[in-house]
Parts: C-alpha cells; structure tokens; sequence
C-alpha cells in the first residue's frame, strides 16, 4: 500500500477559526469605514477572502482590503483561536499509524502556518490558498487517500483528487448536505476521527 496520507482543511475542521476572523473584520471596517456585517461573515466560511470581501468593498478595492486584511489577520486572530474537539487526537491518530498530515486550505498559506503553530498542531504539508476543486490537485500531488473537511466546497476537492471524503458537521452543513454532496463518510466532530481511521486502515489492508 501506498504511504498514508490524510489530508484536513483548517477552517471549521481543524480550528474554530470565528473569533479571530470576525476580530479581524471588525477591525478591518473601523480602519477603512466600510461596514462589514461580522457575524454573518463567519457564517460563510470556506471560500476565498476575496469572495467574502466582495459583499462589502467596490470591485476595485476587494484586493487591496485583502492585503489589509491579512496583515491585521496576525494581531487579532491567533489569539482567540482554539482546535475544534478531537483535533489534536484525529492528528496524533494519523501520525500514530504512521502517516502523513497534509493541511489543504483557502487560508492565505502564512496566516495558516502561522495557526497551527499556534495551535500546536503538527503537519506534514501544509498547502494554502486553494478551494473546492483546485484542492484536488494538491490533494493527488501528495498522494492524499482521504481529505476531511466541514464545507461542501472540501468535498468536491477530495472527489476531485480521486479521495475519500470524509465530511465533519462542525461547519455550515448538517450530515444530509455532506452526503448529497457527495461524502463517503460524514462524522459529527473529529473526536470520532480516530476510531473511523483505525476501522478505515483494517479494510484496507
């Protein structure tokens, strides 16, 4: 068999990333005078900044208030940010077998390396500034077998890379939009990571 590799999106998988991204989007609109509606914004994540951003900014301004963004991303998000149960173990799990963690995410890649430093979650890969089906290609170059993810967009990248998706209802979608999107597997939180991956390493072998 080839080398196991497990791929996690970061945002609502592995970190509850909402205090920090909402901090940083209030303090984005006190500094620019644009309003941001905040806690609708945390509502949606998984796509890119600059989609979230277009809601609220003129279509020449987005990346510009992008870039600024990310630099008051590193005062106020860290901080607030904590790993979403079973995080530590559904990675310590995946190492224990012997395997290979790979985070595949939209977050602009610094910030995310910057996270989960702080979280004190250990990787392998880490690949940034990816969504929905362009995470395939990162997802085959590493030769991922299972990509698990909270946002109906982590599915489409596991199916897009030929791997098994596994869906968590930690973020915007309950188990019946996971499924219909197309999840081999949907658990509640990673806390049932660990057990799933040791019945998914007995079928396999």
């Amino acid at each position: 068999m080839p080398a196991l590799t497990i791929g996690f999106d970061l945002d609502m998988t592995l970190l509850d990333t909402r205090p920090g991204i909402r901090a940083t989007h209030l303090a984005l609109s006190a500094e620019t005078g644009t309003y941001i509606d905040a806690d609708l914004a945390v509502t949606r994540l998984g796509p890119p900044l600059t989609h979230e951003l277009a809601n609220w900014f003129p279509a020449e301004q987005v990346e510009r208030a992008a870039d600024r963004y990310r630099v008051l991303y590193r005062e106020h998000a860290f901080a607030p940010t904590v790993p979403l149960p079973g995080a530590l173990a559904a990675v310590g799990a995946v190492r224990a077998a012997g395997g290979r963690v790979a985070v595949i995410t939209g977050k602009y890649e610094p910030n995310a390396r910057l996270h989960l430093e702080h979280a004190e979650i250990p990787y392998d890969a880490l690949v940034g500034d990816l969504w929905a089906e362009t995470k395939g290609a990162a997802l085959r170059e590493l030769g991922a077998q299972v990509y698990v993810g909270d946002h109906l967009g982590d599915i489409l990248g596991a199916r897009a890379a030929g791997a098994l998706a596994v869906g968590v209802t930690t973020g915007p979608y309950g188990a019946a939009e996971l499924t219909a999107a197309g999840a081999d597997v949907v658990l509640a939180d990673l806390t049932a990571f660990p057990a799933w991956l040791a019945q998914y390493r007995a079928t396999e072998v």
